[in-house]
C-alpha cells in the first residue's frame, strides 16, 4: 500500500533520515519506536507531504508521492493526526471536523462519516458547539483522530496519540485505534509508549538516529531482549 526507498532527508545540515526503506501492507496496523530525535516524525511529516525528501522515493497504491502537495497527498487518501493534537482552540468540534473533510463535497458521504465519527467518540458528539480549547486533552486526542478520519483517509497516520494522557485513556485511545483499523483503515503509528504500540501492532520498526536498526512482527520484538532493555524499561 505504502513504500519508501531510500529516503534521506535534512533540517538544513542535519540529516534526519538516513535511506529509511519500509512498507505498510492493507489494513496493517505498522508502528515505528525509537528514542526522540530518532527520525520518527520526519517519516510522517515526508509521508503527508509536510517535508520533502532530498533523495529516496514514496510510492502510495503504485504512485509516487514523493514531491506531491499536503492537500494532494490527503486527497489521494492519507491523513495525519499531528503530535500535540493541534486543534484549532477558538473554533467548535464540529468545525474542527468539519475541517477535516475540506477535500470532500458529497453531503451524504459527509453525513456517514459524522456518523462514524460520533459513534467510535460519543464524547465528541455530546460536546459537538463546545470550543475545542475548552476540551480535556484526552477530549482533544480523540477530536484530533475524528478529524482526521474525516477526510475519509485509506491511511491514518497517529504521531504520539497517548502523549500526555492518563493511564485510563490512554488504554481507552488504543482500543479505539484497534477499533478504526478493524473498521478497514491501515494505520502508522508513532508511540513512546513502545509497549502498548507493540501490543496493538501487527508489525514494527525500530528507529535509531534515522535509520532502521530492528524490523519484524510486532510480537516478536515484544519479546526481543534488546528492545524489552531500551525501550520497554527491563
Amino acid at each position: 500500500m505504502l513504500a519508501l526507498s531510500n529516503v534521506q532527508a535534512f533540517y538544513g545540515n542535519i540529516q534526519a533520515l538516513k535511506g529509511i526503506s519500509l512498507e505498510i501492507k492493507e489494513k496493517e496496523i505498522v508502528s515505528l519506536i525509537g528514542s526522540n530525535g530518532a527520525g520518527k516524525t520526519t517519516i510522517l511529516k515526508a509521508i503527508a507531504g509536510l517535508m520533502k525528501p532530498r533523495t529516496g522515493e514514496i510510492t502510495f497504491q503504485g504512485k509516487e508521492i514523493t514531491n506531491k502537495s499536503a492537500s494532494e497527498i490527503v486527497k489521494l487518501g492519507i491523513s495525519l493526526s499531528p503530535e500535540g493534537r493541534q486543534v484549532f482552540p477558538r473554533m467548535t468540534v464540529l468545525e474542527n471536523l468539519e475541517m477535516g473533510a475540506f477535500t470532500r463535497n458529497d453531503k451524504a458521504e459527509l453525513d456517514e462519516s459524522f456518523e462514524r465519527i460520533y459513534a467510535l467518540f460519543p464524547r465528541l458528539y455530546e460536546r459537538k458547539q463546545q470550543t475545542a480549547g475548552t476540551l480535556s486533552g484526552g477530549e482533544q486526542q480523540m477530536l484530533a483522530i475524528g478529524r482526521a478520519l474525516m477526510s475519509k483517509p485509506r491511511l491514518l497516520l497517529l504521531d504520539e496519540p497517548s502523549l500526555g494522557l492518563a493511564p485510563l485513556l490512554v488504554e481507552t485511545i488504543f482500543q479505539l485505534i484497534k477499533e478504526i483499523n478493524e473498521q478497514g483503515t491501515t494505520i502508522l503509528l508513532i508511540e513512546q509508549n513502545a509497549r502498548m504500540a507493540l501490543m496493538i501492532a501487527h508489525r514494527c520498526y525500530v528507529l535509531e538516529t534515522g535509520k532502521i536498526v530492528l524490523a519484524d512482527e510486532a510480537k516478536t520484538l515484544l519479546e526481543s531482549d534488546a528492545v524489552k532493555k531500551a525501550y520497554l524499561g527491563e
